[in-house]
């Protein structure tokens, strides 16, 4: 199972969201997501939000939260858990980005845009902030066929 970060920077009800445009052979081709990847070797969820988000928008986030942790499973994709982090404090100036667009999305907007169906499902939990959740989805292809949710409080 690999490891990996999601972020959303929350500025003025906006959610920075990157739209992946620029990679070849892109799981995420012309989707729009929020910042993260892949842990390098003896990284914790933290010091890897940390460093993705600093290489794929020049920002240092100072105010930033751990919401929850996302299990994907998929009959074609390796499976991956994903620690989900909201940040609302950040130094510095945003870069462009050579995965995609960086743009400031009006946060009632974001699934409006094309993202995956389980996206959908965490982003209304981030919205409710209710506290810490776990969530499992499992795609066959692209398509979404099993979630499963559970509150931690």
């Amino acid at each position: 199972m690999l490891n990996t970060t999601l972020c959303y920077i929350e500025k003025d009800n906006k959610y920075l969201m990157l739209h992946r445009v620029k990679k070849e052979n892109d799981l995420n081709k012309d989707k729009w997501v929020g910042i993260g990847g892949k842990f390098e070797e003896n990284e914790t969820p933290d010091e890897c939000m940390l460093r993705e988000a600093y290489e794929e928008t020049g920002l240092t986030l100072t105010e930033y939260r751990l919401r929850g942790v996302i299990t994907f499973l998929s009959n074609e994709y390796e499976g991956e858990y994903m620690y989900l982090y909201t940040a609302t404090g950040y130094k510095g100036d945003i870069k462009e980005c050579n995965e995609g667009n960086l743009e400031w999305v009006p946060i009632n907007e974001v699934t409006s845009l094309p993202i995956w169906e389980g996206d959908k499902l965490f982003f209304e939990e981030l919205i409710r902030d209710r506290g810490f959740f776990t969530m499992k989805l499992r795609y066959e292809g692209n398509q979404l066929v099993e979630s499963d949710y559970k509150l931690h409080n």
